[in-house]
């Protein structure tokens, strides 16, 4: 499925690139803050609850259930969306962006004054929180069809990235957006694990910034230019 995005590339290109970042700050918040588990990465999480089956890691199932059973909600949401705007994929976009900056951002506020705080059940509440809107965003991005800019799911990416190289099958992809997905993850989590040294909301409401920023982008970055025809 050939890409085609509503805004012109450049422009759409960092707005993912930047839902990326944003991905790597709420999982140094949920493993780092939230009882070790990823809101993003569920591969992670059903490893974490294979591992829960034996007792001698002393690993709660818990935590992966609630990430999993929201993320998957998350992601559903998305699909509905999609059926209904994703033949305007621009109010789509920014709509479903938008409305997880706005999760994000009662999130932080919730946790910020103290509404939430980070244990007992209160943790599992904020995980579920997050994993919907890491749900969300994943399926928005994925109905996107951008190959290399998943905003979420480096696997595939770092293999494209050396596999496709010159050293490896030689098929001339360019690497820049595969390099970029991969430090923009590494720089979202170095950020989030800094300043989860001094506030949680405060990681929280920086993720809720940079969406609502993608999502600003969807709505005010110029149109692509058209194809021109052929002769």
């Amino acid at each position: 499925m050939p890409e085609e995005f509503p805004v012109a590339r450049r422009w759409a290109v960092g707005a993912l690139l930047s839902m990326t970042f944003a991905s790597g700050l709420v999982d140094a918040v949920s493993y780092l803050r939230l009882g070790n588990v990823f809101v993003v990465n569920m591969t992670g999480n059903v490893v974490f609850l294979g591992l829960s089956v034996s007792k001698a890691y002393h690993l709660s199932m818990v935590g992966p259930v609630v990430a999993l059973t929201a993320f998957v909600l998350g992601t559903f949401a998305g699909g509905r969306l999609n059926r209904y705007f994703g033949e305007r994929p621009g109010p789509w976009l920014a709509g479903a962006f938008a409305g997880q900056a706005a999760v994000l951002t009662l999130t932080a506020v919730l946790v910020g004054t103290g509404v939430l705080r980070a244990e007992g059940w209160a943790t599992q509440l904020i995980v579920a929180l997050l994993g919907g809107c890491c749900g969300l965003q994943n399926a928005t991005v994925g109905l996107l069809a951008p190959r290399d800019l998943t905003t979420s799911v480096l696997t595939r990416t770092l293999t494209a990235l050396t596999s496709q190289s010159a050293l490896g099958a030689g098929t001339g992809a360019p690497p820049h957006r595969r390099a970029g997905s991969v430090l923009a993850v590494l720089a979202g989590a170095a950020v989030g694990g800094l300043l989860l040294q001094v506030t949680l909301a405060g990681v929280i409401g920086l993720a809720a910034v940079v969406v609502a920023g993608a999502a600003a982008v969807f709505v005010l970055a110029p149109r692509p230019r058209p194809a021109a025809a052929p002769d």
